[in-house]
């Protein structure tokens, strides 16, 4: 019989673990007595019997809560998550059965391809049907917390408690200590070339449940539909699948360690990563390393977009920001995708009345300032005089009027009594806020 969930207001001593690092995770699957062995380690550093976690009707449906509260597309079945919802008791009761008796296989993977901003390029994403989502869900909720435990310090994407900012601010931190030499790599179609053999071989460092690695593996090599083209792939984790983040970290793990060891000081998250040195020499020894470890696991340093940098002159880019002369602001191609996404929202021949429009743009504008509202107010300001020109437009095409008035017509005022969002505006209130 399970364990109940223990209280978070137990101690680590008391329990054996400590609560709070483990608060995220299954408790339907991870009881008091699993994260205490998890802690303290097990035998032979292998886990055993983990696929009747895998198909316990709880796991599968927590998984099934958590699939459809992110949503997402319908896979080749054409089956959408408001329709797996719907029958979401039968549907994991089914899928428990056929787990537990073997007969689960995992559908083609929908392959479609979204553009990369700034560039005529596109990125693959693979979308896996719902029903495979839910297992994929429930195989994390499982295996995860085995190795989150020795996952690497710098490592933060895809990670509970960790995200973006954290990595951003780390960065940060360590330009201001001096770390100016920078190795700003790339790894060329990380979650397209990630070689299956050698990810199971990791994933069988720490798990020794047979039936649970062939379903791991049944998802790496489950068909792609690409367009009406149907393929198997050899290497790769679909960028989009819910495992995928969690291989991925796995994967690059090694690496995370090794260059810890070496002295260097890293943030990764997921297979976007940058190394800060105090020196050019180092920053140099740091890309050999990188380099003899890539070429030995499969992988591919980009050969056009792995650099060393001095952030004090040229800068990179990590997570959407530019770093450059100790300060950090939006990248050319972030202000491009705010721009962009404003513009579908302000189109002149839009249907929707002004009140509406700047009930659309506020959203956008809200959530984009809060992931960039550490940048200097000066690379904010652009922003707000070209959307009100933008909704000018909008407004003189409407009411007919000539061009040339429109700031006197519509003025800054105008606006902000409509109540459109300024950037301005929100970064000197955030300041106030602070300097309270």
């Amino acid at each position: 019989m399970e364990e109940p969930p223990r209280s978070v207001t137990e101690t680590p001593t008391q329990l054996g673990y400590d609560p709070l690092r483990w608060r995220w995770v299954e408790p339907s699957v991870w009881t008091a007595r699993m994260l205490t062995a998890l802690e303290q380690g097990v035998k032979g550093g292998c886990w055993f019997s983990l696929i009747d976690k895998v198909y316990s009707v709880r796991c599968l449906h927590a998984a099934a809560c958590q699939v459809e509260a992110n949503q997402g597309a319908c896979g080749v079945d054409y089956v959408t998550v408001r329709t797996f919802a719907a029958g979401r008791d039968e549907e994991v009761a089914k899928l428990s059965q056929q787990l537990q008796q073997g007969e689960y296989r995992p559908q083609a993977v929908r392959r479609v391809h979204i553009p990369k901003p700034g560039t005529k390029d596109t990125r693959p994403l693979g979308i896996p049907a719902v029903r495979d989502r839910v297992v994929q869900a429930a195989v994390v909720k499982v295996i995860a917390p085995i190795f989150e435990r020795d996952f690497a310090e710098h490592s933060y994407g895809f990670r509970p408690g960790r995200g973006c900012k954290d990595a951003l601010r780390r960065v940060d931190a360590l330009l201001k200590q001096g770390y100016v030499h920078v190795l700003d790599a790339d790894l060329k179609s990380y979650f397209d070339t990630i070689p299956h053999g050698r990810l199971m071989d990791r994933l069988r460092t720490k798990i020794s449940d047979g039936r649970l690695l062939t379903l791991i593996e049944s998802f790496l090599q489950a068909n792609i539909m690409d367009g009406l083209q149907e393929w198997k792939p050899t290497a790769g984790a679909p960028q989009g699948a819910v495992l995928s983040p969690l291989l991925s970290n796995v994967y690059l793990d090694p690496l995370d360690h090794l260059l810890a060891e070496s002295g260097f000081e890293m943030v990764r998250y997921a297979d976007d990563f940058v190394i800060l040195c105090r020196t050019a020499e180092d920053a140099e020894r740091a890309l050999q390393l990188v380099q003899q470890w890539t070429n030995e696991q499969g992988l591919t340093l980009h050969p056009d977009k792995t650099r060393i940098v001095d952030a004090r002159s040229e800068g990179f880019d990590f997570l959407g920001y530019t770093f450059r002369g100790g300060k950090h602001f939006p990248r050319t191609k972030s202000r491009q995708r705010l721009k962009d996404a404003l513009r579908q929202k302000t189109r002149r021949n839009s249907g929707e009345s002004l009140s509406q429009i700047i009930a659309h743009v506020n959203r956008t504008l809200r959530g984009w300032f809060e992931y960039f509202k550490h940048s200097p107010r000066n690379h904010l300001k652009p922003f707000d005089g070209w959307l009100r020109d933008r909704l000018r437009r909008v407004l003189r095409r409407r009411q007919r009027c000539g061009v040339g008035l429109d700031r006197i017509r519509w003025p800054n005022a105008y606006f902000a009594k409509q109540g459109l969002y300024s950037l301005v505006t929100a970064f000197d209130v955030a300041v106030r806020s602070l300097n309270r």
